[in-house]
């Protein structure tokens, strides 16, 4: 039995999944400022015109690496596997995020037009989040907490420099806030 061959728009999908988790590799390992388009699309095996035909920019290519969820949640999904894919940015927000992102960050609390750019990415990532949640009682909530959470990390890593915080790993930072991400997702009894 031979499968039917892979539509235009299903290689399309495969390249640009493939490119992202290139991008996310290179800006958790290289930060925002040391990775290039040209390394990203090396490892991706394309070359980097098409990665700025996909993604206009660096700034943007960051932008859609750092969305956790950027794909419909698998159907079986359980609270293991959202807090995976909580997770998976994780270690790329630690390892350093873009100046204009940090600026914003910086002046989300005084300034109402940077508050309302980040209040509209956060309900982005809320509401994508909600919908991978295994639960079936307060989706919107629970990812909310758990957006939130990884904010207040990347905030207390980035722009607080808590020497706690950067002294440790990102995967020591991540095994630690699983086991809370994942009693965010189970249902409560």
């Amino acid at each position: 039995m031979t499968t039917p061959p892979e539509s235009r728009a299903d290689r399309r999908r495969a390249t640009e999944a493939r490119i992202l988790d290139c991008a996310r590799e290179e800006f958790a390992a290289k930060g925002f400022d040391r990775t290039t388009i040209r390394a990203v699309a090396a490892a991706a095996g394309v070359d980097p015109a098409l990665v700025m035909q996909y993604f206009g920019s660096k700034r943007e290519l960051f932008g859609r690496a750092v969305q956790t969820f950027t794909a419909p949640p698998p159907k079986d999904a359980d609270a293991g596997a959202f807090a995976d894919r909580m997770l998976a940015t994780l270690g790329l927000k630690l390892g350093g995020l873009p100046e204009g992102t940090l600026a914003v960050m910086r002046s989300m609390l005084t300034d109402p037009a940077a508050a309302d750019h980040v209040r509209g990415m956060l309900d982005g990532q809320i509401a994508g989040a909600g919908a991978a949640v295994p639960a079936p009682d307060d989706r919107e909530l629970r990812a909310a907490l758990a957006v939130t959470a990884l904010l207040g990390v990347t905030i207390g890593h980035q722009l607080l420099g808590l020497p706690v915080l950067r002294e440790a790993s990102p995967e020591r930072i991540a095994a630690l806030l699983r086991p809370a991400l994942n009693a965010l997702a189970e249902p409560t009894q």
